[in-house]
């Protein structure tokens, strides 16, 4: 097992944010959710034991990125403009992006960052029946290469 050393920091704050304009930003993440063949066809057959995997998906991602201030806490609250949360099948995976526009002073990278995270958990948490082998593990599933694709800002 790896070794860490302990880092202590006492200062943490928000960065102040009030002297910048409100600009329109944007910010694309996308990542991947590795499963096995059955699963992926479970999915996309819409037969899936839990019901329909992207739509739930989908909708857990939304209100992920409306919560993205409350569950990272140096992130501030910002008006969202906009949140589409769409998915594209691979080979041997799902790959889910998001892409969110703002008004405000500061980017969207963590709310699409978190939209993304949050839709391939809740397709893992939904299909993790049918992922488990004998022994209750995971031999395919896994989560990967979740980052920020594109950013924009006052366009």
């Amino acid at each position: 097992m790896a070794e860490f050393t302990h880092i202590q920091n006492d200062r943490a704050h928000m960065v102040d944010i009030t002297g910048k304009a409100d600009v329109t930003r944007e910010a694309i993440a996308s990542g991947r959710i590795y499963l096995r063949e059955e699963t992926l066809r479970a999915i996309l057959e819409g037969t899936a034991v839990k019901g329909n995997v992207l739509a739930t998906a989908r909708v857990a991602a939304t209100l992920a990125v409306k919560d993205t201030s409350r569950l990272i806490p140096m992130c501030h609250p910002i008006p969202l403009g906009s949140i589409t949360i769409d998915f594209a099948e691979g080979d041997g995976y799902i790959e889910a992006t998001a892409a969110v526009k703002s008004y405000g002073k500061t980017g969207v990278e963590m709310e699409a960052l978190t939209g993304v995270s949050t839709a391939l958990l809740t397709v893992w948490d939904m299909v993790k029946s049918a992922e488990k082998d004998e022994d209750g593990q995971y031999p395919v599933t896994r989560i990967s290469d979740i980052r920020v694709v594109e950013k924009r800002k006052g366009q």
